[in-house]
């Protein structure tokens, strides 16, 4: 009799703990009402897997505008970035099921911005460890964190509602720092403050590959929001591309030419900085120095109309704040 009431109280047990996978990640509707969005799984290389979202502003395609990828090794899944909400990491998650059993066990989170963070509750339910850059509390524990998710919450509902949540990270990178996994070696880049707060880029060694988050927009306008965008420029202009044989940027296809990839966010960082520079030389108003400067090489760019004008706004007032000494 004893020995049936442990044996029940084991199963019970064995229940609760298993809880959390159940309800997180599996329930799927139930949990996660589902996104109206086209998602395939891509293959890149030998290990990398990955997803890309559409070009457009942060609330289009049900928030599905970034890339997330997958590690898979011998020691389990590791994810890079974790999508605009917990419904499309669900959407992910499920794609990744029909490849690989293995759990995940990490997520790199290469910067805290809204379209990248709002899906990692699904996987810290997994029981997986999240990683995030040093700098990410600028972010978290700024007002702006509660008052885009209240806005996501409106904007992107059902799929972000009043059960999304801000997951920080458990382990916070300050340096480059090397991560084996199995048969596979990760070396995660510490780039400081460049797009955001805090940047994280990884290396898969053994596959040549670079998923560079946001410091890389491929085949659309970036977007600099409040980024250090000197620092940002130095880090591309720094960045070795030696040996790489493809590259996932943190939003747009992946590239096989890495070097070329580079030059798009590149060429359009320099481009600002030298128009919006020669207005705060020359003591423009910002209208006088945007309508001077030639845009032309990327008025056709997706998020063009949505997202330049608001870019060099900001960068205007970064510099013309750096040539008053503030």
């Amino acid at each position: 009799m004893q020995k049936g009431i442990q044996v029940l109280l084991l199963a019970l047990l064995t229940l609760v703990g298993g809880s959390a996978w159940s309800a997180e990640t599996d329930a799927g509707p139930a949990a996660y009402p589902p996104v109206p969005v086209e998602m395939e799984l891509k293959k890149l290389s030998g290990h990398v897997y990955y997803v890309q979202g559409k070009a457009g502003t942060a609330v289009d395609n049900a928030g599905f505008i970034s890339n997330a990828a997958a590690i898979i090794t011998a020691a389990g899944i590791v994810v890079v970035d974790a999508l605009g909400s917990p419904s499309l990491a669900w959407k992910f998650r499920q794609l990744l099921k029909k490849v690989t059993d293995k759990p995940v066990v990490k997520v790199i989170v290469t910067h805290y911005h809204a379209d990248h963070i709002y899906g990692l509750q699904l996987f810290k339910a997994e029981g997986a460890e999240i990683i995030g850059p040093a700098g990410y509390s600028e972010y978290v524990d700024a007002p702006i964190a509660q008052q885009r998710l209240a806005e996501r919450r409106k904007s992107l509902a059902p799929w972000v509602n009043e059960k999304t949540r801000i997951v920080e990270p458990d382990v916070v990178v300050d340096r480059n720092t090397t991560l084996k996994m199995g048969d596979v070696t990760l070396e995660i880049l510490y780039l400081g403050t460049a797009h955001s707060d805090g940047d994280l880029a990884v290396l898969v060694k053994d596959d040549r590959v670079l998923i560079s988050g946001d410091i890389i927009f491929e085949g659309r306008v970036p977007f600099t929001g409040n980024a250090d965008t000197a620092h940002w420029l130095a880090v591309l202009e720094n960045l070795d591309k030696t040996g790489l044989k493809a590259l996932l940027p943190g939003h747009g296809p992946a590239a096989s030419d890495p070097a070329e990839a580079v030059k798009l966010t590149l060429n359009y960082l320099r481009t600002v900085r030298d128009a919006m520079q020669r207005g705060v030389d020359e003591m423009l108003s910002f209208d006088e120095a945007y309508e001077q400067a030639d845009w032309s090489e990327f008025e056709q760019l997706p998020a063009f109309d949505a997202t330049h004008r608001r870019n060099a706004y900001g960068v205007y007032l970064s510099l013309e704040a750096a040539s008053l000494g503030q």
